[in-house]
């Protein structure tokens, strides 16, 4: 038996899309939550977040996206797109301060990026100061990360366009150091485009990214 083993699960998103699956869902799920808060201080709260509740709601959103969503892949993306990918990845922290986490690796066809909020990584310390105003998962506070990231910042090409985001990507995608490892993901795409020299260019935020044997 094959095994997943997530290192990213953005309870945001998963949460956003089940109310829209499935609205009772959350109601209960909220409910629970604030009777634990209210007996445990908090306690419960954190522990069902990160417990078997967490990947089932994810598991609940994944089989609706297969299903009846518009998912499609890295080469040719929808709405979401699924995909099981050599990946490097880490954390980014731009010139301002404030953190992301960023995953990026390439297709037959396509330079990919994915990036999101540090939070969302299992074993990641709680929200605090490096947190941006702005969500990493909307697409203004996910590029303004990458190209504020030290080494990818000074070779930031001027102008506006979907081009130049799509360089940015790239940069960002190509500096990123270390082994790479197998992952399986879906996301949500954020952007979708080529650069000046024609390269295909996907940018997504994802619903979660695990580790696949």
């Amino acid at each position: 038996m094959s095994f997943r083993y997530f290192v990213y699960i953005s309870d945001s998103k998963v949460d956003m899309l089940l109310q829209q699956i499935d609205p009772g869902a959350t109601r209960k799920r909220t409910a629970e939550v604030s009777v634990d808060l209210k007996v445990l201080k908090g306690k419960r709260g954190v522990e069902a977040a990160v417990g078997a509740d967490r990947t089932e709601r994810l598991e609940r959103v994944v089989r609706y996206l297969t299903d009846f969503g518009d998912l499609g892949s890295v080469d040719e993306p929808g709405q979401f797109f699924w995909g099981l990918l050599p990946l490097r990845w880490g954390p980014l922290v731009g010139a301002d301060g404030l953190s992301l986490v960023y995953f990026g690796g390439r297709s037959e066809r396509t330079v990919l990026g994915l990036g999101g909020s540090r939070r969302h990584v299992f074993g990641a310390p709680p929200s605090g100061e490096l947190d941006p105003p702005l969500s990493r998962s909307l697409l203004p506070s996910l590029l303004d990360g990458i190209v504020k990231a030290p080494g990818i910042a000074a070779a930031v090409t001027e102008g506006d366009g979907d081009a130049e985001a799509c360089q940015d990507v790239r940069r960002a995608t190509s500096g990123l150091r270390g082994p790479a490892q197998n992952m399986e993901f879906i996301a949500k795409r954020l952007l979708h485009g080529k650069t000046a020299d024609g390269e295909t260019v996907l940018l997504g935020s994802p619903l979660y990214v695990a580790l696949v044997d």
